[in-house]
């Protein structure tokens, strides 16, 4: 990791809201010898535990995954929790890329991941308090109309689901704030306790005879027929190889390090509430976020928490205070908290690609060599989604992974040098075309 990006997660690494709830005291060995495997992952968060469990479930068991520290050390551990709708910001980035009939699948699959999320606590059993119910916020009449349409697609997509767009005084039966002009309540989202969800579905995998290897960093990799992954106490020699470190990947790939950049996400937790207090905040104990295209989120826990997050608007930078600085923004929204103490405050990089469309596929001449990674900040549940569709290519193959993984991945010249330019110069013009598409 470059020396700014020490100093900088230095500051971020804090305890966070999920590192202090965890429910799950899982602890998995360092890698110290040579062994062989079928399939080898680097990275443990939602990207490489997921793709990895999905493969099992195939039948496909001989699997080894690496963490260089520990389960959900990287975005897995540091975000909103936010089970929403959705793959990438905005599907029509892709567009001209998979045509209209792709168009039409990718927005098909961009609905299945809570779907997904719900079946998998159910079917091993994990405690990551998910809880039901989201609502996507308009500040005015023209985010208000874009809801409209999105209550629309929504409904198409997902008929039988408590959907519904609320504007005026009936906003407030969804969300305890005057700041919004309407909300699109979507009872099929809510939010989950990421680290909780990860470490049981890492527990899951485990119990598929997986091995799961944490505190063993990747120092170098031999592509091949068969391909040899050092560790600094060991190495795994295997069929296939996964890339999915995300905003972590600090260069050990070259060629898909520059197709991302990372910016990053602050959050604070608050200190617990009363439950009156809470059914003011949020009469559906839901998770929130705006539709802007630099959001604000937020949502409650079963502690009767608020967790509130979100990303500086225009220039990219790490402010001083954390806690201060997401507690302003709380109080826009929620004036009444004034006096509500902030306990926890965090932050964490965000890979986000030209497109602000997730990346799977090939490396270039190496079939067996994938990768996934560019949520853009939306991972916890299209993770899920993609993740699904990826151990697809990995095994038997399907126009669902063909499609995904062809479309194309820009390249970001000057990523480290000029990283905090460019990715102010992208805000600046992502706000500018919110004003084009209804989201500002």
């Amino acid at each position: 990791m470059a020396a700014l990006d020490r100093r900088i997660m230095n500051r971020l690494d804090a305890l966070n809201y999920y590192t202090a709830t965890k429910k799950y005291d899982l602890a998995f060995p360092r890698l110290t010898q040579d062994i062989e495997a079928d399939v080898v992952v680097i990275g443990g968060g939602f990207s490489g535990i997921n793709t990895a469990l999905e493969l099992a479930e195939k039948g496909i068991t001989d699997v080894v995954v690496l963490e260089a520290k520990h389960l959900g050390y990287g975005g897995t551990g540091r975000n909103g929790g936010q089970v929403m709708a959705g793959i990438g910001h905005d599907l029509n980035a892709v567009k001209k890329h998979v045509g209209p009939e792709g168009l039409e699948t990718l927005f098909k699959i961009a609905n299945l991941g809570a779907g997904i999320i719900r079946e998998r606590i159910e079917k091993y059993g994990i405690n990551a308090d998910f809880c039901q119910g989201y609502g996507y916020l308009a500040y005015n009449e023209r985010q208000v109309k874009t809801l409209r349409t999105w209550e629309k697609e929504f409904s198409a997509v997902d008929p039988d689901e408590d959907i519904e767009l609320l504007t005026g005084a009936a906003v407030s039966s969804v969300i305890g704030s005057d700041v919004y002009a309407g909300v699109l309540k979507h009872m099929g989202g809510g939010h989950v306790h990421s680290l909780n969800l990860l470490l049981g579905e890492a527990q899951a995998l485990a119990s598929h005879g997986a091995r799961i290897f944490e505190n063993s960093p990747v120092i170098s990799v031999d592509y091949g027929d068969r391909i040899t992954v050092r560790t600094n106490a060991g190495k795994v020699t295997a069929s296939k190889l996964l890339w999915a470190c995300d905003s972590f990947l600090n260069k050990l790939e070259p060629s898909i390090y520059g197709k991302t950049i990372n910016t990053y996400a602050f959050q604070i937790a608050t200190e617990p509430l009363s439950d009156a207090l809470i059914e003011r905040i949020s009469p559906i104990r839901g998770a929130y976020s705006d539709i802007r295209p630099v959001i604000d989120y937020f949502r409650v826990t079963r502690e009767n928490r608020l967790l509130y997050g979100s990303a500086t608007r225009l220039f990219d930078y790490i402010p001083e205070d954390l806690a201060g600085w997401n507690r302003a923004l709380m109080l826009k929204t929620f004036p009444y908290l004034a006096d509500v103490k902030v306990e926890l405050a965090w932050g964490g990089p965000m890979a986000c690609s030209a497109n602000l469309f997730p990346q799977i596929g090939t490396l270039d001449g190496r079939p067996n060599a994938f990768y996934v990674q560019g949520y853009s900040g939306f991972g916890v549940t299209p993770s899920h989604i993609v993740c699904k569709v990826l151990a697809e290519g990995m095994s038997e193959g399907s126009a669902r992974y063909d499609l995904m993984s062809s479309i194309p991945h820009v390249s970001i010249l000057g990523r480290d040098a000029a990283r905090a330019p460019i990715t102010s110069a992208a805000k600046a013009w992502h706000q500018l075309s919110g004003y084009f598409n209804g989201r500002r």
